[in-house]
């Protein structure tokens, strides 16, 4: 199999989260600064509003999550445990950005899906596959500057050696649902993640699946 990563690169419209356009950061003020996340107090000047507003931020890595197609045009998902909602999820694969320097960086976000697709699912593209940009969402815009970039990865294969997840993931298994068979877990709310959903959301409106297929 090719280096996953010695694809070219491809692209696609990145976040920038920055003053313009009548929005000013006027004040910051850092009250935990942890390695997963930061909490501030910031003072903004909106475009709307006459006087300044303060809000609590939560500050996260920029994320990716990927669909995996396999050849025949089921989907993979992972089974994962989510500590904070104590429950195992079945979603699609999903990971932070750990470049925070250059984490709106091209072939930085590329090489993050590759790894997480490696990872998690023990795929990677075929040599005919295709990465396919789906844009970006916002997990908790209410409260959180977090993104995550959308991916499908169209014809992947087995690399031969499984998934190898890092040690605070716990990954139970994984398994292949076609478009329908996705939809119909969604309808049920046994998929409950925000990633899956976005995803499911993005594929349908760009056409690449139908779910009543």
């Amino acid at each position: 199999m090719p280096d996953p990563t010695s694809k070219a690169s491809i692209d696609f419209e990145r976040c920038r989260i920055e003053d313009g356009k009548g929005w000013e950061k006027l004040s910051v003020e850092r009250i935990l600064d942890h390695r997963y996340i930061q909490i501030e107090e910031v003072r903004y000047q909106t475009p709307a509003r006459q006087t300044p507003v303060d809000w609590t931020v939560a500050r996260r890595k920029s994320a990716i999550a990927v669909a995996p197609m396999l050849p025949d045009g089921r989907f993979l998902l992972i089974q994962q445990e989510r500590y904070p909602v104590q429950r195992a999820l079945w979603e699609f694969p999903a990971g932070q950005i750990d470049d925070i320097h250059n984490r709106e960086n091209t072939d930085v976000i590329l090489n993050t899906v590759h790894s997480e697709l490696d990872e998690e699912t023990g795929h990677q593209l075929a040599p005919d596959g295709e990465l396919i940009p789906l844009g970006y969402f916002f997990s908790s815009q209410g409260y959180s500057d977090e993104h995550v970039y959308l991916f499908l990865a169209k014809n992947v294969v087995p690399t031969g050696k499984g998934p190898s997840p890092d040690a605070g993931e716990s990954i139970l298994g994984c398994r292949a649902l076609t478009a329908s068979e996705l939809s119909d877990e969604i309808a049920c709310n046994h998929i409950v993640d925000a990633n899956t959903l976005s995803l499911f959301a993005r594929l349908c409106a760009k056409g690449h699946i139908d779910p009543s297929d």
